[in-house]
């Protein structure tokens, strides 16, 4: 999903089984990438885990009241969702070891969030400094004073979050093709990116993606037509997928890591779409009544599409969408070109959230809870509140995010007077029933 072009995941997947995912025309990678900038290399697998573990099962917990506000449907940005002061940031229960890691995150979105234009339009470079500053000369074992004497926290809209969780894919595969393997396309060599903001400014920020047919632009290939082969001759294949299924998440994931026959790791990360529309499958499943009771996870869809695989190749492909992958190298980045840690980022809306503050979590399930830092974007990742939260590589990770579905409230944690500071520059304007004076 950078993690940031093809971001797609099990955003959407979790609780309701949407699967809605992040990958669409015009989105880049928003998934856990690695850069291109670094030679490519391959990693001994020693211990990489086993495709098919488990969904872990939460461990319940009550989420803290959120502020009492209005809720204001249709807003596109954190101003029209309306911004209320939240509780003191050091009344929130904050545990060293999670502030520990979310600190180190931190630290990492700093040169970003100082220069960076926020389009939530919460914060300038300016207010960050001093935390920015701080946290340099804060040590991990301070961590839980250090959000609580530089940060106060603000409720977006009505605080009512949704949690889900994304991570880095292991697949196993080859570098040539074996029975049953599916191919790993590279970029295609006639797919066209068309900005179309370019031709008329009432179109800015649209594209499309297609080939030249005769004189004129078309859709590209289908994710149909491509499983059938339509792209020989026309794309570089990187590698191949024992596992067509696994290779089908794996693109819903934007990147990820395959497990090749002689031990080595090939890096694949997000580089380009066919420009078709996503839809996600678990919701096709359940509105057919296809998913049963502990079925409603990555993992049960996965399990499903294995034992029925004519049925699950054909509503595979009523998603339409088809990522392709470059070879890389070096730590996942996210939406900010930055690396992102397993346990500390989530993925938010910049509309509603700087990309790069701390978000505070109390949710209904306890491995959602705590600070995260908003550090990678998602396609299916809209809105106040509505955040996905990242779980790293492995087994465990999978294990976590394939499952992740909480619910409870969200307060972002901005530099101490920002939001007197965004009041001053006429913030809440624009926000039903005006400012609320922080306590």
């Amino acid at each position: 999903m950078s993690i940031a072009a093809s971001r797609a995941g099990w955003s959407a997947l979790a609780g309701a089984v949407l699967l809605a995912g992040c990958v669409g025309p015009g989105d880049g990678p928003q998934r856990p990438t690695m850069p291109s900038t670094q030679p490519v290399t391959r990693t001994p697998a020693r211990d990489v885990p086993q495709l098919h573990v488990p969904v872990r099962q939460p461990v319940a917990s009550v989420p803290m009241a959120a502020v009492p506000a209005v809720a204001m449907s249709g807003a596109t940005n954190a101003a029209g969702a309306g911004i209320v002061p939240g509780p003191a940031a050091a009344t929130l229960p904050i545990e060293g070891d999670q502030a520990a890691q979310a600190l180190a995150a931190f630290r990492i979105s700093c040169p970003s969030l100082v220069r960076r234009n926020d389009a939530s339009g919460l914060t300038t470079g300016a207010d960050w400094q001093p935390a920015c500053a701080a946290a340099a000369q804060t040590t991990p074992a301070q961590a839980t004073a250090f959000f609580a004497r530089w940060f106060e926290s603000v409720q977006v809209g009505d605080g009512r979050a949704f949690a889900t969780g994304y991570y880095i894919p292991e697949i196993p595969g080859s570098l040539g093709p074996r029975a049953g393997s599916a191919p790993i396309y590279a970029r295609p060599t006639d797919l066209i990116d068309v900005d179309l903001g370019t031709f008329s400014p009432a179109l800015a920020g649209k594209k499309i993606r297609g080939k030249v047919q005769g004189s004129n632009l078309v859709p590209y290939d289908d994710r149909t037509a491509i499983e059938e082969g339509s792209l020989n001759g026309r794309a570089r294949v990187l590698g191949y997928a024992d596992d067509p299924v696994e290779l089908f998440f794996l693109q819903v994931q934007g990147s990820g890591l395959v497990r090749l026959p002689d031990g080595d790791v090939l890096r694949i990360g997000y580089d380009s779409q066919n420009g078709r529309d996503y839809t996600g499958i678990g919701a096709l499943m359940k509105s057919r009544g296809l998913l049963g009771p502990g079925q409603a996870s990555m993992q049960g869809i996965v399990a499903w599409l294995h034992a029925h695989p004519d049925e699950g190749r054909a509503i595979m492909r009523e998603n339409k969408s088809y990522v392709f992958f470059r070879e890389l190298s070096g730590p996942p980045l996210g939406a900010l070109g930055l690396p992102v840690s397993g346990g500390a980022t989530v993925a938010a809306d910049p509309a509603f959230v700087p990309l790069g503050a701390p978000i505070f979590l109390s949710m209904d399930r306890t491995d959602a809870n705590g600070i995260w830092i908003a550090q990678d974007t998602g396609g299916a990742i809209k809105g106040a509140n509505r955040v996905d939260t990242f779980w790293g590589a492995g087994a465990e990770a999978r294990a976590i995010a394939g499952g992740m579905s909480a619910r409870g409230t969200a307060f972002v944690l901005l530099p101490v007077g920002s939001y007197d500071r965004w009041v001053a520059r006429g913030g809440a304007g624009g926000a039903r029933g005006g400012p609320t004076p922080r306590p």
